[in-house]
């Protein structure tokens, strides 16, 4: 595990006193959401990175696919 730190957070007394009277593990659920929340952020900027390299790239000629396979089996 890497380093760690630490956040702070407030809320009100009446929705930390329901959380866990409802058993509710409030630091693992934070975390968790935090993780997925991070790792929604890295998805979200790598998919960016690729529509940008995207976007450069020349789609296919028409019946390219069809081309393709036929020549394929030809070879065969």
């Amino acid at each position: 595990m890497g380093q760690t730190a630490v956040v702070t957070v407030r809320i009100k007394r009446e929705i930390k006193d329901a959380l866990e009277k409802a058993g509710v593990n409030i630091p693992s659920v934070i975390r968790q959401h935090l993780e997925e929340l991070t790792w929604r952020l890295q998805l979200k900027e790598e998919t960016e990175k690729m529509r940008k390299l995207l976007e450069d790239v020349k789609p296919s000629e028409r019946e390219f696919s069809v081309k393709s396979v036929k020549e394929d089996r030809e070879s065969h």
